[in-house]
């Protein structure tokens, strides 16, 4: 995949995966490889709450930039279907609404994603998609994300932490946690808000999380970021096949570093305190 040479950025893990950065790919020979194979992409994205009000902006940039020239179906898991805008979408691309309950706790609706992903791939996606990402909504794209990202099971670096040492990773640090990862131990710190691959791996992965987060929850324990918290110990022991660079989920309230040549997708700025409901 790789097509320049970069000499300020780290393009390969320790186990040999490829870290995607702009410059470490030729995104015409990709596109090549895999336009002829008609592949599927299928993209969740939950609006629950107040989070509704994210799903234009977040549609809007996503049919300007994300997987262009493919077949995309999204997901949509709303409290508020009767608030999903209307957005126009290329002839290969479509939107489907999934119905979820409210809820009280926003760490409740971020641990349910594990078991809505599960389900979707198990009832609906199955011999209708190869592969799936899961992004969050209060987000927006910036520049091109395309096939460069596809893999069996694909991490993001989260953007807090790329530069920092491991000792300053917020893993759950309790052993009574399935979500432990001990100090000293660890590759990167991968986001929660962007994570993906095969629909074999992304359901393995969801499946490993859910049941783990609900044998914690039985013992009464949650991790120290829900879902984030799981996923980090399921990519520490199970290597993603390909990682993703933060131009893959940026933070907008961040300066840019002189590394990143391009934002492909970044947080917005928002107010926690108006939009989880429970502060």
């Amino acid at each position: 995949m790789s097509c320049v040479s970069r000499r300020d950025i780290v393009a390969v893990t320790p186990w040999l995966a490829p870290i995607v950065w702009e410059g470490t790919f030729d995104s015409h020979l990709i596109d090549n490889i895999y336009r002829p194979q008609n592949i599927t992409i299928a993209a969740t994205v939950f609006a629950v709450g107040k989070y509704i009000r994210f799903l234009q902006d977040f549609l809007l940039t996503a049919e300007q930039h994300f997987f262009i020239g493919y077949r995309v179906v999204y997901y949509v898991f709303t409290d508020k279907p009767e608030e999903v805008p209307h957005v126009n979408m290329a002839n290969n691309r479509k939107l489907n609404v999934v119905s979820v309950p409210s809820s009280n706790r926003w760490q409740e609706i971020s641990a349910r994603r594990m078991e809505l992903i599960q389900t979707l791939i198990e009832e609906k996606l199955r011999n209708h998609a190869d592969y799936i990402y899961c992004l969050d909504v209060d987000s927006k794209f910036h520049g091109p994300w395309g096939a460069e990202s596809l893999g069996h099971l694909v991490a993001v670096i989260h953007p807090g932490y790329y530069g920092s040492t491991r000792s300053k990773f917020t893993y759950e640090r309790r052993s009574v946690s399935r979500a432990y990862i001990a100090e000293g131990e660890g590759d990167f710190y991968y986001c929660g808000g962007a994570f993906g691959g095969s629909l074999k791996g992304v359901h393995t992965l969801a499946d490993t999380c859910r049941r783990n987060f609900e044998a914690d929850a039985a013992e009464g324990i949650e991790a120290a970021w829900q879902e984030e918290s799981h996923l980090n110990r399921y990519m520490w022991i199970n290597k993603p096949t390909k990682v993703l660079s933060p131009e893959y989920l940026w933070q907008d309230f961040k300066p840019r570093t002189p590394e990143l040549k391009i934002i492909r997708f970044s947080g917005v700025i928002k107010n926690y305190a108006d939009i989880r409901p429970n502060k």
